[in-house]
């Protein structure tokens, strides 16, 4: 499978704002908006929290559908909310990304595999709006190894699925 996508947004954060923080408040680390992001295979992305997190991290990067965000904002009325809330690393448009589970794919220049839904959480309710988390089911985002050294940038890029 071939296609193209557009990479709407790139976001990396320097620290967690949720993991860890049951019962707690969240941190303030801010999700950095990027034209460019360094990926590194088996690590993550240059500067981003989840960077070298644990050998063989399956959220390395996490993708998220720009057409779900606009859907769950007309859901639930929510006007000024950035994608940046929901703490995935790569706004895309024009893929459902829940048929990547599983499979090998390049984007751009850098090579993923997708290895599950980036779950939503209880704190998404609080990010975004109440009924985020519970909305969201299914469609949380796609979270992915990265298999090969490489820039990730905003705009039209290139997706080939290797495993069809």
């Amino acid at each position: 499978m071939d296609c193209e996508i557009e990479i709407r947004c790139l976001f990396v954060a320097a620290g967690h704002q949720f993991v860890g923080r049951h019962g707690k408040e969240p941190l303030t680390y801010v999700m950095e908006a990027r034209e460019t992001i360094e990926c590194v295979a088996g690590k993550g992305i240059m500067g981003d929290r989840f960077f070298d997190y644990k050998p063989n991290y399956k959220g390395q990067l996490t993708f998220f559908s720009e057409e779900v965000y606009l859907k769950l904002k007309r859901q639930l009325s929510v006007e000024m909310k950035s994608s940046a809330v929901f703490r995935r690393n790569v706004l895309v448009s024009g893929i459902d990304l829940n048929p990547l589970i599983g499979k090998r794919f390049g984007l751009g220049e850098v090579e993923f595999e997708g290895v599950e839904e980036a779950s939503p959480c209880y704190w998404m309710d609080r990010a975004f709006g109440e009924g985020a988390a519970a909305a969201l089911r299914g469609q949380g985002g796609l979270r992915v190894r990265i298999l090969s050294d490489g820039k990730l940038s905003r705009g039209v890029q290139r997706l080939c699925v290797f495993d069809v």
